[in-house]
């Protein structure tokens, strides 16, 4: 019997991603939510210097430090992916890119807040990072399905082999593959369920 982890296609354009799931949904919740606030900024903010944030420079590196963990850990999974290796690269490259143009614009607008074009430009700039993010995180979700649809397939065959046993050493050594492949699937199950 052969171990071999078979390939599955997945009908999906990797180019083409929406949000089409309730989780990738409710994880970006609270990043819609709060560039959704400063898009909700007085159109005429006042001209004093009185509004601006001791904390936006706190707040900035927060999101460089987040949003390098992501690439830290998306570099992982694009290096381990079998499938949609180049789609994750270039995901990859793309929250880079605009993870940058985050850092200059916010720098930019740290400095004056008070200015309503340098405000724009960095909400145009979270926007694009939050686009570029959730691009990499459907892709990577993709990669984790078909992961465990290839090892679904392999409990299957698994399963199939157990009932055609003729013998009872065969049995037992089928059976034995059979709880291996359970306790892995399962697992796999249990670590994307976290």
């Amino acid at each position: 019997m052969s171990t071999e982890v078979p390939n599955i296609k997945l009908k999906i354009d990797p180019q083409d991603l929406q949000i089409q799931t309730f989780t990738v949904e409710k994880l970006l919740e609270p990043l819609i939510i709060q560039v959704t606030t400063l898009v909700s900024c007085p159109q005429n903010p006042s001209s004093k210097k009185k509004g601006r944030s001791k904390r936006a420079r706190v707040l900035l590196a927060s999101v460089e430090e987040a949003t390098w963990n992501l690439l830290d850990k998306g570099a992982k999974i694009a290096k381990e992916a079998t499938i949609f290796k180049e789609e994750l690269h270039s995901a990859l490259h793309d929250v880079r890119k605009e993870s940058q143009a985050l850092k200059v614009s916010a720098e930019e607008f740290t400095s004056d807040p008070c200015y309503l074009p340098k405000r724009q430009a960095v909400v145009q700039a979270a926007r694009s990072l939050l686009a570029a993010v959730t691009r990499l995180l459907v892709l990577a979700d993709m990669v984790d399905v078909a992961y465990l649809l290839e090892h679904l397939t392999v409990f299957q065959r698994a399963f199939e082999s157990l009932r055609n046993v003729s013998s009872k050493s065969d049995l037992q050594k089928t059976y034995q593959k059979f709880q291996k492949d359970l306790e892995n699937l399962d697992y796999l199950a249990y670590k994307r369920q976290q």
